[in-house]
């Protein structure tokens, strides 16, 4: 089976070909992703219309790479699958319309991939994991415990009342001001300071229903930084160390939530997954490899590259949906709201 995908949500224009054998585990023959960081950079953060024209620019030389490296003509390939939500409308829109045209005119299956869903799925490409697991969802857009028990089977055990983890990063970044993308700057700073300087808040802590709520601690540290006037180096890293330290622990408390949920709404768990962009945080993954040794899960952390948005993902829950039968029509609407879970409360609120 012979799946190529795109992903342009955000500010990431990707396309992959994946293949899997009757049988076999998957294989990724071509992932490229062209980033559109230069562009954003000069506002601080990603302009949907500056992206959507970005994807437009590139994901026709982008396809034809992908093929061209998996050494591929588009007649060969099984069905084209494409991200159809949630992320920015524009962005999605020309991901779709080039999914729908390449799978019209080489008359194949088409498939729209719940983005989350690719990264719910992705253990299952790099570590052909069995269901279920809980997913921990860590990225600039989205902040989710989530028990994944099937294809198109989601449980949401919890999430963020307001800022997601990586957009708390940016938004701490562009306040101290840390080159874009914030993310890994803050990491980076963190390095050098003392995480115990400022006493930050670590918000929802001990709280039963793993939940999320990162503003508070984005709004402290502004407190903090307003208090010390013009700040230096020192500052800068103390405060990028406290900051993730309080990430770190609220990130851990709430996981240990998310699986007591887990047990005793699913049963027992095969493995944690983490993925999306702030999953590649080295902090980040050292405690929650300490959690999972004294919790006694398995830790699954696919590769930084496939953490982070990409069209092998899309590929991969493509194959995993077509090998199930599931396909799509080409009157597919782009959903910049699409909830893993059918169910959730967000789901009827019309929130991702």
């Amino acid at each position: 089976m012979l799946v190529l995908g795109i992903e342009t949500t955000c500010d990431e224009t990707a396309a992959a070909v994946v293949r899997r054998p009757p049988g076999g585990a998957g294989e990724i023959l071509s992932n490229e992703v062209m980033s559109q960081i230069a562009e954003h950079a000069a506002y601080g953060g990603v302009v949907p219309e500056i992206a959507a024209r970005a994807h437009i620019e590139v994901i026709d030389r982008l396809v034809q790479r992908a093929l061209d490296n998996a050494g591929l003509k588009l007649s060969a390939i099984d069905a084209v699958a494409a991200a159809g939500g949630p992320g920015l409308v524009g962005g999605v829109l020309v991901g779709l319309t080039t999914a729908k045209a390449l799978a019209l005119a080489s008359r194949k299956p088409f498939i729209a991939v719940n983005h989350l869903e690719a990264h719910a799925l992705t253990a299952r490409l790099t570590d052909e994991l069995e269901f279920p697991y809980l997913l921990l969802l860590v990225s600039g857009g989205h902040t989710q415990l989530v028990a994944v028990k099937g294809v198109g089977d989601y449980l949401r055990l919890g999430s963020t009342v307001d800022d997601a983890v990586g957009e708390a990063f940016d938004k701490v970044a562009k306040m101290l001001g840390l080159p874009y993308p914030g993310g890994p700057q803050v990491e980076i700073a963190a390095l050098k300071g003392d995480p115990t300087r400022f006493d930050l808040p670590r918000p929802m802590l001990g709280r039963a229903k793993p939940d999320f709520s990162l503003s508070g601690l984005k709004t402290a540290v502004r407190i903090e930084a307003e208090r010390l006037g013009a700040l230096n180096q020192t500052d800068v890293a103390d405060l990028c160390a406290s900051f993730q330290a309080a990430v770190v622990d609220t990130i851990i408390d709430r996981s240990r939530a998310g699986l007591r949920l887990f047990r005793e709404t699913v049963g027992q768990s095969n493995a944690m997954v983490v993925a999306g962009g702030a999953g590649a945080n080295s902090a980040i993954r050292r405690a929650l490899m300490r959690f999972c040794g004294e919790s006694g899960l398995r830790l699954v952390l696919p590769p930084p590259h496939l953490c982070t948005d990409n069209g092998a993902m899309i590929a991969w829950a493509g194959i995993e949906r077509l090998s199930l039968g599931l396909t799509d029509d080409l009157t597919f609407a782009a959903k910049p709201r699409w909830p893993l879970d059918s169910n959730s409360e967000a789901a009827h609120h019309g929130k991702a």
